[in-house]
């Protein structure tokens, strides 16, 4: 009787160690498995399958197989596909099918032990009997118990096979201890299954909010809807290869699955706040655009002076009569051309300036002072008024790219809406980074970004990651409406001026070029006439 009572102990100190094992476990696959083994472990099966009811709840699905001496396994982490049919938990005219075991036990919700399935007439065991005949396998005792979760919805079968006698090796029935022990596991396998699915369920609600956030934002502006994507791909790129390098200051660097799920979620969550900055601004191609590009405006304008000029000639031609005079003819024709060729001159300068350049010079923007000083238009209205308003001046004047410093603030006001937005959403404890990794991503490490006027040490490397990822993805991107796309070898030259000075982890820099990350990201995103041979074909040193 004590043998009896230690062993007995010793098989509950085992399923509770298989409780808190199945607690743990995150992967759905991997928990099937710890489940089915330990089923058969504290049973003494040779056998199990794990049954899981199918999306529309109408017949049990294989989810898991193994038979130990077989040396077979199917389904979950194996590889094998299972090419067993799904059981039907209902015949056509409503009845339960309760010819077989499985299906019984998960409609009735009861525990059911066959002690030889060859002797048994209750149940219809074709299905074992033809696996046997093209195995050479002898099922035998079967254990059927059904999964349910809190709410008593099905949600599974675990069904044994073949009990071995510990001393004998032979084939026995499944005992009431037997029926014990895997009911109490699947108990705790339920819980542990409906956790891991609620938790998955959960997070891919909050992944598809994600995605809606992003589609939203790709929807109000398809020149940055594909940045919101391709900025967490590289950044994870960047992030593995930190976490694989053995050198350096990044050597120390590592990152469990949780890390990742975190910084993916980071990279995708990184400009949502973008949702809030005005279409007009985002989509910024020239500089007078706003709802249309206002340089046509401009080109009405000149017309205008055109038409006005030929008109003053032609009134001075007129004046020339009744007298003949070719020669002053002549000359207001010149005059004209020289008028004509000087407006056209102005003109094309301003729409030259219009589209935007990485650095116009102080010259050119003086020229467009110069322009909007000198000249005078007559409106629709007949009022004379200066060629170019205030504000086209700005913006035609605009040192670098399309915006003004105003329509600056309102883009990088982007990240104060972003970081305000993630703040306010009660994170789990492995998602509590998220603000910050996202936060971070317009920071210097010199301490002269935005927002929040960070220095290097203040931020995290994921931070970093992010802000080095979102850098050269706006270089090397083919759809924003104000630039050319950068080839590899430009964009590497240009971070590293960037890194120089200030803007960039050097320490990251270093890791992007070696361990050649900016190539694989180019081989999946960039065109091919971005990969020129000198950045493909040797590695660029960081420094």
């Amino acid at each position: 009787m004590p043998h009896a009572s230690q062993k007995l102990l010793r098989r509950l100190q085992e399923l509770n160690e298989v409780g808190l094992a199945l607690s743990r476990e995150r992967d759905i696959d991997l928990l099937l498995e710890r489940i089915l083994d330990a089923a058969q472990t504290l049973t003494h099966a040779d056998a199990g399958t794990l049954y899981r009811v199918s999306d529309d709840g109408s017949a049990l699905r294989f989810a898991l197989v193994r038979t130990y001496s077989l040396g077979l396994h199917q389904g979950g982490t194996s590889g094998q596909a299972i090419d067993f049919p799904d059981l039907p938990l209902h015949l056509p005219d409503g009845r339960a099918n309760d010819s077989l075991v499985a299906v019984h036990a998960a409609v009735h919700d009861r525990t059911v032990s066959v002690a030889d399935a060859y002797g048994n007439a209750d149940f219809d065991f074709a299905g074992a009997r033809a696996f046997d005949k093209s195995t050479g396998y002898h099922s035998r005792s079967f254990l059927t118990v059904p999964l349910r979760d809190h709410d008593r919805a099905l949600i599974g079968v675990l069904q044994l096979i073949n009990a071995i006698d510990p001393a004998t090796g032979a084939v026995r029935a499944f005992s009431q201890e037997d029926c014990g022990i895997a009911e109490s596991l699947a108990s705790q396998a339920a819980i542990a299954v409906t956790n891991r699915l609620l938790i998955t369920q959960h997070e891919r609600l909050f992944e598809s909010f994600v995605d809606l956030i992003n589609l939203a934002i790709d929807e109000k502006s398809p020149h940055t809807g594909g940045h919101c994507q391709r900025v967490p791909a590289l950044t994870m790129m960047l992030a593995e290869a930190a976490d694989a390098t053995d050198e350096g200051p990044l050597a120390a660097f590592s990152m469990t699955e949780r890390d990742r799920y975190e910084l993916k979620m980071a990279g995708l969550l990184h400009d949502c706040g973008k949702i809030t900055t005005p279409v007009h601004v985002v989509d910024k191609a020239t500089k007078l655009q706003t709802l249309y590009d206002r340089i046509g405006l401009v080109d009405t304008r000149f017309e205008v002076l055109r038409r006005d000029a030929e008109i003053d000639m032609l009134r001075r031609q007129l004046a020339l009569r009744p007298q003949a005079d070719a020669a002053a003819e002549a000359q207001l024709q010149r005059g004209l051309q020289d008028q004509l060729q000087a407006l056209d001159g102005e003109r094309e300068f301003l729409r030259h300036c219009n589209l935007g350049s990485e650095a116009m010079r102080p010259h050119e923007q003086q020229r467009v002072r110069d322009i909007a000083s000198a000249r005078r238009w007559r409106n629709p209205q007949g009022q004379e008024v200066a060629f170019l308003s205030p504000d086209e001046v700005e913006n035609l004047s605009i040192r670098s790219g399309t915006l003004t410093r105003a329509e600056r603030g309102v883009v990088n006001h982007h990240i104060v809406a972003t970081i305000k937005m993630l703040e306010s959403l009660p994170w789990p404890r492995h998602l509590r980074n998220v603000p910050e990794y996202a936060g971070g991503h317009h920071e210097r490490m010199d301490g002269k970004g935005y927002p929040r006027g960070l220095t290097r040490e203040q931020l995290s490397w994921q931070a970093r990651m992010l802000g080095l990822a979102d850098i050269f993805e706006a270089l090397t991107a083919a759809d924003r409406p104000y630039k050319q796309a950068m080839t590899l070898s430009q964009s590497l030259a240009v971070m590293r001026k960037m890194t120089e000075g200030g803007h960039i982890d050097p320490d990251l820099f270093d890791v992007f070029v070696r361990e050649r990350v900016y190539l694989r990201y180019a081989r999946q995103f960039l065109k091919p006439a971005q990969l020129d041979m000198a950045a493909v074909q040797e590695p660029v040193r960081a420094s």
